[in-house]
């Protein structure tokens, strides 16, 4: 077991005993979100025949070369061709075809020219400008070639991603499952969200912000329950989560008081626990564990503590689970748009809000960052990382950050 590691190095032992889950064959219409589980590479071409970009005429250039307002070319109109149909003529020279746009161009014609830029009649149309071959067309493999890979295995299905599959016949694809993660609450002192607020008690939010996390991150959560400061209840909640769920999360009990027995619960579960707490600001107290091939990771019961180290330790972890080909978040360069006055003997990680105002990545405090002020973390899209042993920090400092 390690102890105290710096939060990136636990971050990649976890990435490391994470394997993906199995995949399922679902239909193009549940597709948004979820993760490809086989590479994309395209069958077809698209488009598949060369076509027009406007309602206009298609003719063969060498017609209308030298074509002016003072010498006008007049072509023959030989059909009219409509989206979606089939040319059933050929051109020759001196003769055009009506063509709307996404229609396929007949043989012999090399350019289209706009209907405003004509003068027609039902069976004439008469050019005004010089015609140059290839202008105007929407040539054949344009957007995707036949053999272009189009994306990855564990690629995230966007909007883009999921046209290309429709475009290219992929009405069922093969994804990874949506992960189950089992949710355990502990603490004699917490009630749940709908109970009466006795004295000295507190609701429980730790499950709704890992539930709200883990579902944007395109996972099941699965509340198993609330434990109290019982190693025995703990210990009977991970293990039901061992067989329902794909990973276990645990928050509270993970410091060193007389009342913390969540590291006992894992170990008497029979969990090989790997780390035990970080070099992390907030978010130092945690344990972090993996029986059978499935993690088990506690987290602080302090709201701030529990979500920050969610985010920077064990969601890429839950991202590779899910099948996420790039589970650990871009870092970039942000700029602090406020002093912020206190020390970091430890990492410490700014939650925060980005502005893109001016070509510059502000960095936006909200007024309070501590341990247990959930509030602040409201609106917050991003975190910025202040290196261990940093004294205070002027407003104008450059920071690496990465997005939630």
């Amino acid at each position: 077991m390690i102890i105290n590691p710096d939060y990136k190095s636990a971050r990649d032992l976890l990435l490391a005993l994470a394997l993906p889950v199995d995949v399922e064959r679902i239909s193009l219409p549940e597709a948004a979100g979820r993760v490809l589980a086989r590479d994309l590479t395209a069958e077809k071409s698209i488009p598949p025949f060369d076509a027009s970009p406007y309602d206009g005429y298609a003719f063969c250039a060498a017609d209308a070369q030298k074509a002016s307002r003072e010498m006008p070319v007049k072509l023959r109109i030989l059909e009219e061709i409509p989206a979606g149909a089939v040319p059933s003529v050929s051109l020759t020279r001196g003769t055009a075809v009506k063509i709307l746009t996404g229609a396929p161009l007949p043989a012999g014609a090399d350019v289209v020219v706009p209907f405003e830029r004509t003068e027609f009649t039902q069976d004439m149309v008469t050019i005004f400008q010089a015609a140059k071959s290839g202008e105007n067309i929407v040539r054949a493999g344009e957007d995707v070639t036949a053999g272009q890979k189009l994306a990855e295995a564990g690629s995230i299905i966007d909007a883009g991603l999921a046209g290309c599959l429709a475009s290219q016949g992929r009405a069922n694809i093969e994804v990874f499952r949506r992960p189950v993660i089992g949710i355990i609450s502990t603490g004699n002192e917490v009630v749940e969200a709908h109970e009466p607020l006795a004295p000295g008690k507190i609701r429980n939010s730790n499950r709704y912000t890992l539930e709200t996390v883990l579902r944007g991150a395109g996972c099941l959560p699965r509340y198993l329950g609330l434990a109290g400061d019982r190693t025995e209840e703990i210990c009977r909640y991970i293990k039901e989560g061992l067989i329902s769920c794909d990973a276990v999360l645990i928050t509270g009990g993970v410091s060193v008081g007389d009342y913390d027995m969540t590291l006992a619960a894992m170990e008497m579960a029979q969990a090989r626990v790997v780390v035990s707490g970080v070099q992390l600001k907030p978010g130092m107290a945690c344990a972090y564990g993996e029986k059978d091939g499935k993690l088990v990771c506690g987290l602080s019961g302090n709201p701030a503590s529990a979500l920050t180290n969610l985010y920077a330790v064990v969601l890429p972890a839950i991202k590779k689970l899910a099948g996420q080909r790039q589970p650990v978040p871009d870092e970039f360069s942000v700029i602090l748009a406020s002093e912020f006055p206190k020390k970091s003997p430890v990492t410490r990680l700014l939650r925060g809000r980005l502005n893109l105002s001016e070509g510059r990545a502000l960095f936006i405090l909200p007024q309070e960052q501590g341990n247990r002020i959930l509030s602040s973390t409201i609106g917050c899209n991003a975190m910025a990382i202040i290196p261990a042993g940093s004294g205070p920090m002027a407003a104008g400092t450059l920071l690496s950050g990465f997005l939630l």
